[in-house]
């Protein structure tokens, strides 16, 4: 590790916005913003710039950028301590322990912004929609809690789509490519490092909104998505 991550590394242990690895956490949320407003999620938020963007511009809601990395959150947290956004706070954890920060209906909204798109079939389950996710995040959601997808990779946005037939999820809205439509919400206007790297180089990218009911995900239908991708390896092979 290079002298400048070592020393953002030690600062953001300093940051009051930063949790790492906190203990007692969950229903406790409201205490540490000194409110009961809604709290929204970014989930591998990288450098925060989802949770920074949508603090600005709704400051009576709670956001908090999830990350392991120190590193990469200590920019979101520097800009939202230099602004004085007492809205907006990161927590460093791997998000497959994310129900141990958060009680049942603790949270209203999920926001996964480019996250890794885990493109080999046998990572899938690493995937941030994969119902292995989902039935993690509906244990912290209010009922029909939202979750936002925003995605260069045309393999993710398949894969959720997938999901969301095969689970029977309400989909809310469905953009195939943000940048062709006339009229973008100032939500999707927030771009992040990855966003500006294009790294799928798809020159497109993708949005998707649905529910999460209060029920989890049944089980039973994994199978489906299993076969589901088994006759994407083939298609790919042929």
């Amino acid at each position: 590790m290079g002298f400048k991550k070592l020393e953002r590394f030690a600062e953001v242990a300093t940051f009051p916005n930063v949790l790492q690895l906190p203990k007692d956490m969950p229903g406790q949320w409201g205490g540490f913003f000194n409110n009961n407003h809604p709290i929204t999620l970014e989930l591998a938020c990288g450098k925060g710039e989802y949770s920074v963007g949508l603090g600005r511009m709704y400051p009576e809601r709670n956001f908090i950028g999830v990350d392991l990395k120190g590193v990469r959150i200590w920019k979101g947290a520097k800009i939202a301590l230099t602004e004085n956004l007492q809205n907006i706070a990161f927590l460093r954890t791997p998000i497959d322990q994310i129900t141990d920060y958060f009680t049942a209906n603790e949270v209203a909204e999920i926001w996964l912004p480019f996250p890794d798109p885990q493109l080999r079939t046998s990572k899938a389950k690493k995937r941030l929609t994969h119902p292995k996710f989902l039935r993690k995040y509906q244990q912290i959601l209010k009922p029909n809690g939202i979750i936002h997808l925003k995605t260069d990779s045309p393999s993710l946005y398949r894969f959720t789509k997938w999901v969301i037939e095969i689970y029977d999820l309400p989909l809310i809205q469905d953009i195939e490519d943000i940048h062709a439509t006339g009229n973008v919400s100032d939500e999707l206007k927030i771009k992040t490092h990855y966003e500006a790297l294009d790294i799928a180089g798809s020159n497109r990218i993708h949005y998707l909104q649905f529910e999460l009911p209060a029920t989890l995900l049944a089980e039973e239908k994994d199978q489906l998505l299993k076969e589901k991708l088994s006759e994407e390896v083939i298609d790919r092979r042929t």
